[in-house]
């Protein structure tokens, strides 16, 4: 065998060998890519069908005037925000008191009622849930209510604006004063 056969010998075996192992990594690449993504909807989708918080069954973190907690909110936002604001996107579970309003609806035909006491800044904003929005349609204007729900946003004011923003309780239902 001369040199130059044995040199064409060794460089096909080369080629094949680098060949094989292109292969062999788009192979292990396309196989990580798809496990990911397996694991990934498999996560959406635990997340998409996990149980919703029951918040009427959940125990009242607070209960509280609704002045005291626009006042709260206003006085110091980042205080008031660890307080009844989860890190986590769970607010807390609140019982306010306060007189209505307001009675009206959202873009969900969900029951919205506006709860405003005297010469208060901003309002509470709260929307209930499916199964209580017959009976909070009922409410009159005026009466003292006490309401439950889940906290969502607390209130501010926006300089662009000019406005106060209003408290956000969701997933409310009315409830007995204690």
């Amino acid at each position: 065998m001369t040199t130059a056969t044995l040199w064409n010998t060794v460089n096909m075996t080369d080629r094949t060998t680098s060949h094989s192992n292109r292969h062999r990594i788009i192979r292990l690449v396309l196989l990580a890519v798809l496990a990911i993504a397996f694991i990934g909807g498999g996560y959406a989708y635990y997340l998409f069908n996990m149980p919703h918080r029951d918040v009427q069954r959940t125990a009242t973190d607070a209960r509280i005037d609704a002045a005291t907690l626009v006042k709260e909110f206003l006085d110091d936002a980042a205080a008031s925000n660890s307080k009844y604001l989860g890190a986590e996107g769970e607010g807390k579970v609140l019982e306010v008191t306060g007189t209505i309003e307001q009675v009206d609806k959202d873009l969900n035909e969900r029951a919205v009622v506006v709860l405003r006491n005297g010469d208060m800044q901003a309002a509470i904003r709260c929307t209930f849930s499916e199964s209580t929005n017959a009976e909070a349609l009922e409410l009159l204007v005026g009466t003292n209510v006490a309401i439950k729900g889940v906290i969502r946003a607390g209130a501010s004011f926006d300089p662009d604006l000019e406005l106060y923003e209003d408290i956000v309780l969701e997933q409310c239902a009315m409830v007995e004063p204690q």
